[in-house]
């Protein structure tokens, strides 16, 4: 692998922003220390954002050449994480008269890893990724807990009866998802949808042949919010388990 692209697709999220960013620049440090060889993208896919999450992008793109920014107008999850990856792969250095054949060989050394901008990665996030490309996997299925900080701690309890963390786990999750990038565009990327986008590239995958690892070793903090971003999102399944 030499190059990675993180994906943060954001829509107003201006209270879960600065630590997100924090978490994944963390992330990129580490990769800089224990790979020096991999080159590391983070695309900010800023859809139809009308708080401060423009401005604070801005000031961490700012400070590091390797952010991108990428304002859209989708109001689709799906739309704007596939456009984030559209925009990683335009800048993954590829030759320009590489033919079919050359250019999917070299996408088998570009990762995509995909998290959201109300989620916080843990700092080898994209190390065990890499490590577990190495080893031959072509998508990683990570897990997510809601924040104890700003989850309700009987939501919190429910959630924890009911998800066992464990290695080769069931579930999908967008905000820690990565892929190896030919395997990514051999079954058409993300779907442009509103929800489910995240379980419909992953059947699609394993359909492919791909080899899928789920791993309870890259956990993500996510928000506990139950009023979310995209409609049937892990935000309304929060709301879901909430009720008596």
């Amino acid at each position: 692998m030499n190059q990675v692209a993180v994906v943060i697709p954001v829509h107003n999220e201006e209270v879960h922003l600065e630590r997100a960013l924090a978490a994944v620049c963390a992330a990129a440090a580490r990769v800089d220390a224990e790979f020096p060889g991999v080159a590391v993208q983070v695309v900010l896919v800023l859809d139809s954002c009308t708080d401060r999450s423009l401005q604070m992008a801005e000031t961490c793109a700012g400070q590091d050449d390797r952010w991108l920014i990428l304002p859209v107008s989708h109001r689709s999850v799906g739309n704007s994480r596939r456009a984030g990856v559209q925009a990683a792969l335009a800048c993954a250095g590829r030759p320009a008269d590489a033919g079919p054949a050359t250019a999917a060989e070299a996408l088998r050394d570009v990762w995509l890893a995909n998290t959201d901008a109300d989620s916080s990665v843990p700092e080898h996030w994209l190390v065990r990724q890499l490590e577990l490309a190495a080893a031959g996997a072509d998508v990683v299925l990570g897990t997510v807990q809601p924040d104890p900080a700003s989850t309700h701690h009987e939501l919190l309890a429910r959630w924890h009866a009911r998800h066992v963390f464990v290695e080769q786990h069931a579930h999908v999750y967008g905000a820690n998802l990565g892929v190896r990038a030919s395997s990514y565009l051999a079954v058409g990327g993300f779907p442009t949808v509103d929800f489910d986008e995240d379980r419909t590239l992953v059947d699609r995958l394993r359909s492919s042949g791909a080899a899928v690892v789920s791993t309870d070793s890259t956990r993500v903090l996510t928000s506990g919010r139950t009023a979310g971003r995209a409609p049937r999102g892990f935000a309304a399944y929060l709301l879901a388990l909430a009720q008596p």
